[in-house]
Order: structure tokens, then C-alpha cells, then sequence
């Protein structure tokens, strides 16, 4: 049996799953006080109490996507009951006589009325209304009950609210100003076109000042002598680490000693007069080769200084070096982590796209792991430089210190790649297979799937038997195969990592690779051993490519990007072809200047060797353009709040966008966000990327779904989006418009003493009569000093309305005039209707106002230090879904379950309410202003009960329904049967009539009532939206693992320490480099994970999913019963009109038995995607044009070379010589025996 909850016996429904056009009947029988209504074919018998006398019953049903309800109205007459008990005699059945059966109710012949609201119906309902003369109960408010209770509560709002915000004063207001302000035209198309040449013309500065230090850096080193004596004391230059130097004395002594000042451009302490150097901290700064290139670097600090003079805005002017000195102007101290400084310039992502003239790679690792050798290869399909197949053999006999150097070393050459490579990574035995299963051909080289790739590697264990043959078989095919799979068509690459082996696989490099070579093969020599390399040089000489050697964890970083030298040899010799200025995807600058891109020039070595010409690459010039300065060319505060200019690159990512952001995490990785994951992809966004990669102009109107700033709730709004390229570059620039924002106020305030009659208004002490203002941190003249802190920044700002002319040529007279004229518009809002206005009588704790201007009035003062809102209107969640929605915004305190109690404000809570001001002039309409107030929770919550109850109410008269009375429930005095709720368009609760409500105030209903939430999307009122963001920061996940071994470093047994054999083998030699440069560099030795430079290690980059719910078009929804198993419940829904409010009356829940999705709204981090799905979805994009990969006139003769370790101490070699004269001294030692 299933017990309906009682409802006094006025009302109650019954859930049936019978459908409208099967012959069904019901049944009813009277046992006892109670009537059971069956289905009549088996179902569960449903219980209500039975009032005495006569029953009416009308069964009604209707039917999902079926406009057809069929009713009809039967009559049934009590039962006999035992007099004395009230009880029945027996238990009836339909064999009793006195059983009474009410015959098919849904059987052909009824009468059918058409209603279309049953086309909305979710589920089929069969209505049961007893009544019965004479009894005293409660019953379910009806749908005309709670239409009403709706009307008085968007009645009450709007009159309220009308009133009190003085918005259509407002209105008037701006008319009184009409001749001080203008009303402008936004065209979509004019405006990206304009945009673009400004743009083009910023770049074009920046290009020019690259060419000329490429060509004076060019110059002075073919016209340097080398110098083998020179010495470190003999140079004079600044070097930036000194400070940080990991000396004993903690300084460089030779380093210059400087003075710096604060520049706000650079975000840093700069000296103008000089460059800086630095240098790697695992490069030996006193080398020949470091010093000579400093001695003739020199001469480029006076360049830097003349382009700086020519361009006062260039920022970070900047030569790295192939040698891994980096020389910047001007000078800076530099910025380390707290651990050890790992900068390399030739692993920055500046450098690296300068060097190999934009690449995309294919990498294998393909290998496996022999008895004789540990290998490991890869390769690349290079898209402007070349493709690379890595391929990695590991033997069963490896050690394990050998095995962890061929693993980071794979990581290491992972990192030099960028999204223009393309790569994958196999391994191979007697068979080959690649290491993430599903990545059968080259994949993009981008940020998620080189991480897939690195898990992938230190998975790998040591096994089975080499084929050296199988292996670069299968690397070949996979380079050479030409089919749909996107690759680089460019340079392409095989690179092998192994400690020894004797098979050159010649026949392999004659069937695939000669006599054209094609193909590069890079091999590498991994660990201490005595194996025979002479099979490995051969092999990278015969194929155009380089021998390295890795003898320690120390070499890896150096031997795994000097490949790059090679790569480069053909760009060299093309010369002038060669020498195009690149843009880089959107990084953040290793100095703290913020997100950048750099323009680069790579720089030749023009030497002549006898009748060769030198054909390597020097660096690397570039130039950062920091992205603000990209921005101020926009018309951004033209567009409105949420109109706003983007950019994207020929990998679809945005350089441009509101919603790109900072990351926090590692500097080697760029901040690649494409534009389908800053905006809810959708097919036209899809087709508008696809155009813009392609360098194609075009404008679109769409409705799309935007997502909020605080990302809690998603908005319906109609854009235009309009794009076109910039010329001179790869990017192309895109503008998004909303439709109210094709018009804007110009204000036109060319009276001086009206301006500063106008700036009164902004006057502290006018705080206390008219409310606390907030200015927007935009630049309005050049030398306002910016401050986080808004009360110093509008002190900052009324100082400089004082010491210069408000003409100047260095403010903005757009954006000044338009915050004088508003700031006065808002300003008589506040002395003329909100003083007026007593706000505890409307249960309000402050008005506001805030304008596209950029000011923000609170009133009264005092309410000021509880507003909590970006003082950017631009920038306010508020400000942003007022504009895009019509009406009142309603929203609560921001809460997450756990969170505790709200800060309460003169000891209640405020709840927010903003609506756009739409104002028609001439047949134009702009929305310039928002208006709001800040309701006390408290007093709307009592009038909200009183709203909706039957107090008052002109049905009743003043009738009080009470416990005995007989009349529907209401939300005031039923509260203990009855709920009320008032949720916003995002599901959070924003008023209820329950005490314990009270703390939930602003939680996401599913947290608060489940069920009901549940209830409330299973009938369409809300839908949901899955949204990802992907420049989240996240906590580490817990480690399994405690008292590890320090990272990276092979761990000895006992047995191996006592040996002295041991510490005469190749695995100790190794180790105690470890041992040593750990000593030197003592975060070697830490057992965190090994992060890029600048990382903090309480935090990850991670992505996270979170779900927001937003209405549908459905509005009401009344007479819906949840049917729960054991227990089922009622509730009506209704949309508040010009409200973003949904009110809902339902029975409180009888039992918590009922199994259903629990909805959450809370962000979570979203474990990876299955890379498989990822790559079958890869996005449409477009690699560089320019190849590089091919010269006749290259030398290859200069093919490898073994690469030991330039210590910056001498206690390495020393300790090992040591370790050679204890051996010679002890031959027992190489005997061998363990």
C-alpha cells in the first residue's frame, strides 16, 4: 500500500502509468474511516482519508506530448461500517456484495475536452477531489490559489521596487542632460577593421625595432675576435642573478652593482642605462665560450637603449642566446622561485618558435626494452621545421638509474615541443606498439597530450629483447604515411635513447630514408656503461642528424635541446627567406609582466669558415607586447559590459579574450585556451573559429548561451560576432556585440566649469548625504597611479583633476567625460529620490546605481563597507546578467554546503536586486545605467509569507485560515505542512518560509531539498549546462606515498654500500654526479614532484567541471506529484513575471526513501578525458606555410659529439679522480665479485 500524504480530504492525487488510450478502471471501497482507490489491474492501492457523507470524485488524466484530458465525474456512497468500532466487518474484495465498483473510467466513449496546456503535462495524473459538508481540515493550496499568491508577489515587487530605485526618474534625468552627451552607433564591421590596422600598426613598430637588433647582433659578432684568455674579471656587466647566485658568499663578485627604480610598465625595478645578463644555473658562467659571448653582446645594451628611445612603449627587449645566455633591457633584478632557478631561455616558448621557424612535431617513443641495451626513440612530424618520431628501447638489463634518465630525458624533449608539433610515442621489443593505445598516428603536441604522454613514460618498465629493425620500421611508417591524420609536412625526425648496442638497421635507413634522407635521426647515449657507441654515431651521421651523449641527470636539459642547433642549419643557410618575424601563442612572462607575446627574429651566424659559411643559429631576438597594450586599441567600453573584442591564433587558441587568464602554474607552458572552451561551444562558434584560422572575414547574429563571470548561472542572449584578420601576422581579430549595446553615450562636456561642477558630485563629503561612490580602475589619463585599494584610487584620481587641465592631451576625453556627466546624472538620482526615501519601511539596507561610465553610487554611506562588488561595473556579475535579462535580478549571498553562517548585515541578510535602465532617445534605445537595492532577508521573508497566504487576501477577507478551519494551506501559518520557496534562475535559494531555511539562503537548492530540485528538472522548468574551465588551479591530489627516496636519484641497497666493487661500477659514478650537483643544488633532493619554474607546490594546473542550471521556456507547472515509491508528494511551480524568480509550493517530504540523482551545482575537478574521445574530436587548425627543412648546401659531416658534464664546482672531478686512484689501488675492486 502506498499512503498519499493527507491533505485534510479536500484533495489528493494519484500517479498512474496506465496510458490514456489502454482500457483501465478504478476502483473504490470503503474499509473503515478510509477510502482505498485502486488502479484496477493489480496496481498499489492508494489510501486518503474518507470525510463522512457523499463523495464526489473527478478522475481526471492527461497525457505527456498529447493535447487530449479526459474527465469525467463519479459519485460514490460511504460503505457499511461496524457502528460500534467504526470499523469495517471484513476486509472487502470484489466478491462482496456490498463492494461497489466504479467501472472503466478511460474506456472508449468519453467525453473528451482539448486543453493545449496538456501538451506541457509530464506524466499522467488522475485528480481525486473529495468533499464533504461539515469538515474542518487543511487542503493543498489550488492552481488558482497559487496564481494569485503569484500576482501579489510580482504586484508587491514591482511597485516596491519602481518606487523606490527611482528608475523612471532616472530616465528623465538623462533627457534633462540630452545636449551634453551624444548617442553613437556601434557598426560591428568598421569597428574590427579599424581595430586590425591599429593593431597591424603596433606590431609594425615592434617589427622594426626586431630587424635592427637582429641586424646590429649579426654584425657585431662577425666582426668579434675570439679570445681563449679572456677572463671573468675582465667583463663588466650586470648580472641579474647575483643576489641568487648559489655561492658560498651569496654573490657574483664581478657582477656591476646597480640602482633601480619602480616602473609601473614593467611591473618591476628597472634600470634604463644598462642590460642585464642571465645565465643558466647549470652553466658554468666562466667558460670561454660564456664569456666571449658576453664581451660581444655588450654592444647591443646601446641598441636596446635606441629602440627604447625611438619606441617608448616597447617593454622586454630581449637576446637569447644558443648558447643559453639571455641579455635583456632594461636591466632587472631577476625573479626566482623559492627552490632552484631552472630558467633556460632556450626552453622558453619565445625562443624555441624563433629557432625552428614555427614546427609541428610528430614524436614516437617507440621502444622496448632488450637484455643489451636500453633505448629509446621518437620522432616528429614538423609542420614548419619538422616531424619527429621518438622511439625509446629499454633492455631487461638497464639499471635502474639508467632507466630514470631516459625517462626524464623523454619528458625533457617533450617540453621543447609547442602546438604547432605534432608527436607520438611508441616503444618496441620484438614488436612495436605505441604507449597510449589509442594515439595509432601522430597527435597535436599540445599541453594535454604531451602530460598524456609523460604518465605514459614512467609507466614504462624494462622487458623483453631489442629489435632495433622493428622499431625504426615502425618509426619510418609512421612518418611517412601519408593519409588524412593531421602532421606538419615539414621537417621530420626519429631520435633514439639507449645505453649501448651494436645494430645499425642499415637496411631499414636504404628502404625508407636514402638516398634522400628525409628523415633526421638523433641518437642518444644514455648513462655510464662500456658499451660500443660507434653503432649509434653512425647511425645519426648517415641520416643528417646528431650523437648526444647523457652521462647524469645533469646533462639532460642541455643534450635534449641542442638538437634544435641542427634543425636550424637549413633556416641559416636560406638566409634572408629565413628571416620573418614571428608572433608566439599567448605565455607568461618569466619577469612578472603578465600574459605577453613576443615577436621573434632569429639571428645568424654569418661567419665564413674558409669558402663555408657558418650554419649555425646564434639565438633568438625578441620583443614581448604585453596584452594590455593590445586592449587599449579596442573600443571596449564602447561595447557595453558584455560586448568585447577577441583574437585567436592558426591553432584556434585566444590571445584576446575576457575570459583568458593569468596562469599561476608552470612558465614553460604556454596559456593555451581555445575560443570553443572560453565561450559554450556551439555549431555557428564552431564555423566562426574554422573562418577566423582561415583568415576569412565575416559577421553573424546568433543566440547563444553566456555564462556567468562568478560561472553560477547561464543567460539566453542574442550576439553578433564580426571578425577579420590582422595584417602582418597569423592572428585574426574577432568583436562580440550584444544587441542593446549598438548604441552608446558620447558625453560632450566642453565647458570646463560645468566639468568641475560635475566632479562635486564625487567629493567625499558628500558621502554622507548621498551615498559612498566607487570609481573604476580604467585608465582616464596617463598619469593616474592605479591602486587595488578604490578609496586611494578616487583620491588618486580627484588629485589629478586638480593639478592638470581636464583637456589634457594625456587623458582619455571620452572616458573622462562620460564619468563626469554620469557621476552628476547619479548623483541627482540620489539627492532627489533615494534621500527621500525612508529604507527600513521597504525593508531595504541600501539603494545603488552603477552606469557604464564607470561609477557606482551605494546609498546610504554606511552601507558601503559591506559592499562587496567589483567597483568595475564591466567587471560585476551583477552588472553583466542585468544587462542580458529583462526585469529584476534577484540574487543571494553566494554559499557552498559546509560554508558557514553569512556575514549578516545590522544583523540580517542582504539580498541583491539590479535591473538595466532602457532608455529610447530619438528612436535609439541604450541601456547606460543599473539600479538595484539590497532587500533585508529578514523583512522580505515575513512579507513574502504574508504574500502568500490567505491573510488579507479580498477572496477571504481578513479570514485567518488556522488548524481547524476549513480552507486551503497557506505559507505563513502552515509553514509546518506547507513550503514555500523563492529560487532564482540558477536553482539557489533565495527566500523560504522555514526558520531553519534561514542558513541555506543562497545554496543551490539540490543541497537544501533534493527531491524537489530533482522534481523541478525532471519536468523541464530548469535545464542544465556541463561547462569546463581549463586554467583552473587546484590542491595536489594526496600521495600514497611517504618517506620516499629524494626524486630522481637511484637508491643503493646495503649489500651494493659495502661493496667496493660497486662504487667502482658505472652506476655508482653516476650516482655520486647526482650526489654532487644535489649538493651543489641542494632542491635536487626534494621529494616534491618536479614542477616547471615559478611553480607553487600546494597547487596543480587542473580542469574543472561544473553543471549550471538555467529555465527553460516552461513558466508554470501546477498539480505535479512526485511520485517517490512509498510516499509521493505535490507542489505547483510558477515563474515570478519580470523576475528571475521561480515560486514554489510543495508538501514538505513524508519519508527520505526516495532513489534519485542528487543534482549538484558545485565546481569539481574533472579527472582527464579519455584520450581516445579527445582525439577523435581534434579541432580544426592551420600550421605555418614556411618549411625549413632542406638545403643543398648543408654540411652534415659535424654529426655528434660525447657531452660531459661543465660542473660549476671542481668537487665533482675531483671525488672521481679520487674514486680512480682508490681503484687502482685496490684491484679487488674490479673483480667484480658482488
Amino acid at each position: 500500500m502506498v499512503d498519499i500524504l493527507e491533505v485534510g480530504g479536500c484533495s489528493a492525487f494519484l500517479a498512474s502509468s496506465v496510458p490514456l488510450w489502454t482500457p483501465c478502471s478504478a476502483l473504490l471501497a470503503c474499509w473503515g474511516g478510509r477510502w482505498t482507490v485502486t488502479d484496477g489491474v493489480g496496481g498499489a492501492a492508494h489510501i486518503i482519508r474518507r470525510p463522512p457523507g457523499p463523495v464526489n470524485v473527478q478522475l481526471t488524466a492527461a497525457v505527456p506530448r498529447r493535447d487530449v484530458m479526459i474527465s469525467r465525474r463519479l459519485s460514490l456512497k460511504p460503505q457499511v461500517t461496524d457502528p460500534a468500532a467504526g470499523l469495517p466487518r471484513r476486509p472487502w474484495d470484489s466478491s462482496d456484495p456490498s463492494f461497489q465498483p466504479l467501472g472503466a473510467f478511460c474506456e472508449a466513449g468519453e467525453d473528451v475536452d482539448r486543453f493545449p496546456s496538456a501538451k506541457d503535462a509530464a506524466q499522467t495524473l488522475l485528480i481525486f477531489s473529495v468533499s464533504s459538508p461539515g469538515a474542518e481540515s487543511l487542503s493543498f493550496p489550488q492552481q488558482f490559489t497559487m496564481m494569485h499568491w503569484a500576482r501579489r508577489i510580482e504586484q508587491e515587487m514591482d511597485r516596491v521596487l519602481q518606487h523606490a530605485t527611482g528608475a523612471q526618474q532616472l530616465k528623465g534625468m538623462y533627457s534633462e542632460k540630452r545636449r551634453q552627451f551624444s548617442v553613437l552607433r556601434n557598426v560591428p564591421r568598421e569597428l574590427v577593421q579599424r581595430v586590425a590596422k591599429n593593431i597591424d600598426r603596433l606590431l609594425a613598430k615592434k617589427r622594426q625595432a626586431l630587424e635592427r637588433l637582429a641586424r646590429e647582433a649579426e654584425k657585431l659578432q662577425r666582426e668579434h675576435s675570439w679570445q681563449d684568455g679572456i677572463n671573468e674579471r675582465d667583463m663588466e656587466y650586470y648580472d641579474s642573478k647575483a643576489e641568487l647566485d648559489y655561492s658560498e658568499d651569496g654573490e657574483n663578485p664581478y657582477s656591476l652593482k646597480l640602482e633601480f627604480v619602480e616602473d609601473p610598465n614593467f611591473k618591476n625595478k628597472v634600470n634604463y642605462s644598462y642590460t642585464a645578463v642571465q645565465i643558466p644555473t647549470d652553466i658554468y658562467k666562466g667558460s670561454p665560450l660564456i664569456l666571449n659571448e658576453l664581451s660581444w653582446t655588450q654592444a647591443l645594451e646601446k641598441v636596446f637603449i635606441d629602440n627604447s628611445r625611438e619606441d617608448p612603449s616597447l617593454l622586454w627587449q630581449a637576446f637569447g642566446s644558443a648558447t643559453g645566455v639571455t641579455r635583456y633591457y632594461p636591466a632587472s633584478p631577476w625573479r626566482a622561485p623559492d627552490k632552484i632557478d631552472l630558467y633556460d631561455v632556450r626552453r622558453r616558448l619565445w625562443y624555441i618558435q624563433g629557432a625552428s621557424s614555427r614546427k609541428t612535431w610528430s614524436s614516437w617513443l617507440t621502444c622496448e626494452f632488450s637484455e643489451v641495451c636500453p633505448c629509446s626513440c621518437w620522432s616528429w612530424d614538423h609542420l614548419s621545421l619538422f616531424a619527429v618520431e621518438e622511439m625509446v628501447c629499454w633492455s631487461g638489463s638497464v639499471s635502474g638509474l639508467t632507466l630514470k634518465l631516459i625517462k626524464a630525458s623523454v619528458v625533457e624533449m617533450l617540453d621543447t615541443l609547442s602546438d604547432d608539433d605534432y608527436v607520438n610515442v611508441a616503444r618496441f621489443n620484438e614488436k612495436s606498439e605505441v604507449v597510449v593505445p589509442c594515439f595509432k598516428h601522430l597527435v597535436q603536441a599540445n599541453v594535454r597530450n604531451k602530460k598524456i604522454f609523460k604518465e605514459a613514460v614512467q609507466h614504462m618498465s624494462a622487458k623483453g629483447t631489442t629489435d632495433y629493425k622493428s622499431g625504426f620500421h615502425f618509426a619510418f611508417q609512421q612518418l611517412l604515411n601519408e593519409t588524412n591524420v593531421p602532421r606538419a609536412h615539414c621537417n621530420k625526425i626519429i631520435m633514439l635513447f639507449t645505453d649501448g648496442g651494436e645494430d645499425r638497421a642499415q637496411d631499414i635507413f636504404e628502404y625508407y630514408n636514402w638516398p634522400n634522407k628525409t628523415v633526421r635521426v638523433f641518437t642518444f647515449s644514455v648513462g655510464q656503461h662500456n658499451y660500443d657507441v660507434t653503432p649509434l654515431q653512425w647511425i645519426a651521421c648517415a641520416n643528417k642528424g646528431y650523437y648526444f651523449e647523457i652521462r647524469s641527470i645533469c646533462a639532460i636539459r642541455t643534450n635534449t635541446q641542442e638538437y634544435l642547433d641542427v634543425l636550424g642549419r637549413p633556416m641559416v643557410l636560406a638566409g634572408n627567406k629565413a628571416k620573418q618575424v614571428q608572433w608566439t601563442n599567448v605565455y607568461q612572462d618569466a619577469l612578472g609582466l603578465g600574459l605577453v607575446v613576443t615577436g621573434t627574429m632569429p639571428v645568424f651566424n654569418l661567419t665564413v669558415e674558409g669558402s663555408s659559411q657558418n650554419q649555425l643559429i646564434l639565438g633568438v631576438m625578441g620583443v614581448d607586447v604585453h596584452l594590455d597594450e593590445i586592449k587599449r586599441l579596442t573600443p571596449r567600453y564602447n561595447l557595453g559590459a558584455n560586448g568585447y573584442v577577441f583574437a585567436t591564433d592558426p591553432n584556434g587558441y585566444v590571445l584576446l579574450h575576457p575570459n583568458l587568464q593569468a596562469k599561476s602554474m608552470n612558465l614553460l607552458e604556454p596559456v593555451t585556451l581555445d575560443f570553443l572552451d572560453a565561450e559554450i561551444e556551439d555549431a555557428s562558434k564552431q564555423e566562426i573559429r574554422r573562418q577566423m584560422i582561415d583568415g576569412r572575414s565575416g559577421q553573424e547574429t546568433i543566440k547563444s548561451l553566456i555564462k556567468s563571470i562568478d560561472q553560477r548561472y547561464i543567460d539566453q542572449a542574442v550576439r553578433t560576432y564580426c571578425w577579420a584578420p590582422i595584417n602582418g601576422t597569423d592572428y585574426s581579430l574577432g568583436l562580440v556585440i550584444p544587441s542593446y549595446s549598438e548604441y552608446y553615450i558620447q558625453a560632450n562636456l566642453s565647458d570646463v566649469m560645468l566639468q568641475l561642477q560635475y566632479l562635486d558630485s564625487l567629493l567625499p563629503t558628500n558621502f554622507e548625504s548621498a551615498g559612498h561612490v566607487f570609481l573604476a580602475p580604467r585608465e582616464y589619463c596617463t598619469q593616474l597611479q592605479l591602486s587595488d585599494n578604490n578609496t586611494q584610487f578616487l583620491e588618486n584620481f580627484l588629485s589629478l583633476m586638480v593639478d592638470i587641465r581636464l583637456d589634457s592631451k594625456h587623458c582619455n576625453q571620452g572616458l573622462l567625460h562620460s564619468l563626469i556627466l554620469e557621476s552628476d546624472i547619479i548623483w541627482q538620482l540620489a539627492t532627489r529620490v533615494w534621500k527621500n526615501k525612508d529604507l527600513n519601511t521597504y525593508g531595504f539596507l541600501a539603494l545603488f546605481a552603477a552606469t557604464d561610465g564607470g561609477v557606482t553610487r551605494v546609498y546610504p554611506n554606511s552601507a558601503a563597507e559591506m559592499w562587496k562588488e567589483d567597483p568595475e561595473p564591466f567587471n560585476a556579475n551583477y552588472y553583466r546578467r542585468s544587462m542580458d535579462n529583462k526585469g529584476y535580478i534577484f540574487r543571494a549571498p553566494p554559499r557552498h554546503a559546509g560554508d558557514e553562517a553569512l556575514h549578516s548585515e545590522n544583523g540580517t541578510i542582504g539580498i541583491l536586486v539590479s535591473t538595466a535602465v532602457e532608455i529610447n532617445i530619438g528612436g535609439k534605445t541604450i541601456k547606460p545605467t543599473v539600479v538595484g537595492v539590497k532587500l533585508d532577508l529578514e523583512a522580505w521573508v515575513e512579507k513574502f509569507k504574508i504574500l502568500a497566504s490567505n491573510q488579507s487576501d479580498s477572496r477571504q477577507g481578513s479570514h485567518k485560515c488556522g488548524p481547524s478551519s476549513s480552507c486551503e494551506m497557506d505559507c505563513e501559518v502552515n509553514s509546518d505542512d506547507l513550503l514555500c520557496y523563492l529560487i532564482d534562475d540558477g536553482g539557489f535559494l533565495v527566500m523560504s518560509n522555514q526558520k531553519e531555511h534561514w542558513k541555506q539562503v543562497g545554496l543551490f537548492l539540490g543541497e537544501v531539498d533534493p527531491s524537489l530540485m530533482h522534481a523541478l528538472f525532471n519536468n523541464s522548468i530548469y535545464t542544465r549546462q556541463q561547462s569546463f574551465q581549463y586554467q583552473a588551479v587546484c590542491d595536489p591530489s594526496p600521495s600514497g606515498h611517504t618517506g620516499r627516496a629524494p626524486r630522481g636519484v637511484f637508491v643503493p641497497t646495503l649489500t651494493d654500500l659495502l661493496s667496493l666493487a660497486w662504487w667502482t661500477s658505472a652506476a655508482a659514478w653516476s650516482l655520486i654526479q647526482q650526489l654532487l650537483y644535489g649538493l651543489a643544488y641542494h632542491t635536487w633532493f626534494s621529494t616534491d614532484e618536479v614542477e616547471g619554474e615559478g611553480v607553487d607546490s600546494r597547487t596543480a594546473s587542473c580542469v574543472v567541471v561544473q553543471t549550471q542550471f538555467y529555465f527553460t521556456n516552461t513558466t508554470n507547472f501546477y498539480n505535479v506529484l512526485q511520485d517517490c515509491g512509498n510516499c509521493s508528494r505535490l507542489f505547483h511551480a510558477k515563474r515570478i513575471e519580470n523576475t528571475n524568480l521561480l515560486f514554489v509550493v510543495a508538501e514538505k517530504v513524508p519519508c527520505n526513501s526516495c532513489e534519485m540523482e542528487k543534482l549538484v551545482q558545485v565546481k569539481t575537478e574533472f579527472q582527464e578525458e579519455n584520450p581516445c574521445e579527445m582525439l577523435n574530436a581534434a579541432r580544426y587548425r592551420k600550421g605555418p606555410t614556411t618549411c625549413f627543412d632542406y638545403n643543398i648546401r648543408e654540411n652534415t659531416s659535424e654529426c655528434g659529439r660525447g657531452h660531459s658534464l661543465r660542473p660549476m664546482l671542481g668537487l665533482l672531478l675531483g671525488l672521481q679522480l679520487l674514486l680512480l686512484h682508490v681503484t687502482e689501488d685496490c684491484p679487488l675492486a674490479l673483480s667484480g665479485t658482488h
